[in-house]
């Protein structure tokens, strides 16, 4: 199995997914559904805010 090395920059936000209203205020902030925004953690397979707003901006949903 190769071993993988992720950076966290200490300026990142974190999306807390097992917080329904953290899932509302940034579903609300990016301008999509709690299900859009569920799918995109999913998807971009991370809970790091950049990383789900650059999928959801490649995606062209926003």
């Amino acid at each position: 199995m190769m071993n993988q090395q992720f950076t966290v920059n200490s300026n990142d936000e974190f999306i807390v997914v097992a917080d329904e209203q953290e899932r509302k205020y940034w579903a609300a902030r990016l301008g999509v559904s709690t299900e859009t925004l569920k799918s995109a953690i999913r998807a971009s397979r991370s809970t790091a805010l950049n990383s789900v707003k650059n999928y959801l901006i490649n995606k062209k949903v926003i």
